[in-house]
């Protein structure tokens, strides 16, 4: 059964209530009282539209990426650029991988293994490190073209090519 596309955009408007741990709310301090508490952020998807801006405006800068990516995903508390900068680091970096998963942005790590042991993420790395080429450079070539040089790397090492 196909979906429609208010199904589709409905998943934009879901929002994950995520528990801090207390170590990340006061680093070295337990709570007052030596009991647990919990408490609560509620976050939201980042939409495609909110990575382009956010890609857009930090560029390369990967704590801007993240403290633009915890301003528009915590939806309560509400946050200000400038509160956002003014959270310990360890708390964002907690945020920033709930606000991943909730965003479908994270792989873990079973997933990650299956990549990386792939044939082909594997002769992409060869030829990026063979011929110092970009990983640009590398998705640009053809299956052909792949193929071609890894056979030329191949016969390179060879011991017959040493003769």
């Amino acid at each position: 059964m196909l979906v429609s596309a208010e199904e589709l955009m409905a998943g934009a408007r879901v929002t994950f209530d995520v528990d801090l741990p207390d170590p990340q709310l006061a680093p070295g301090a337990g709570p007052a009282d030596g009991r647990s508490s919990i408490r609560r952020v509620r976050l939201r998807p980042l939409t495609v539209k909110d990575i382009q801006l956010i890609a857009r405006a930090a560029r390369d800068d990967e704590v801007l990426t993240s403290a633009l990516m915890v301003q528009q995903a915590v939806v309560e508390p509400a946050l200000k650029a400038e509160q956002v900068a003014e959270l310990p680091g360890g708390l964002v970096r907690f945020l920033v991988e709930r606000i991943n998963e909730v965003s479908g942005l994270s792989t873990n790590e079973d997933e990650l293994r299956e990549l990386t042991d792939s044939p082909l993420v594997q002769a992409f790395f060869v030829l990026a490190r063979e011929f110092n080429w970009t990983p640009q450079q590398v998705r640009e070539l053809t299956v052909g073209q792949v193929l071609g040089y890894l056979e030329m790397i191949n016969q390179a090492r060879s011991p017959e090519a040493a003769l």
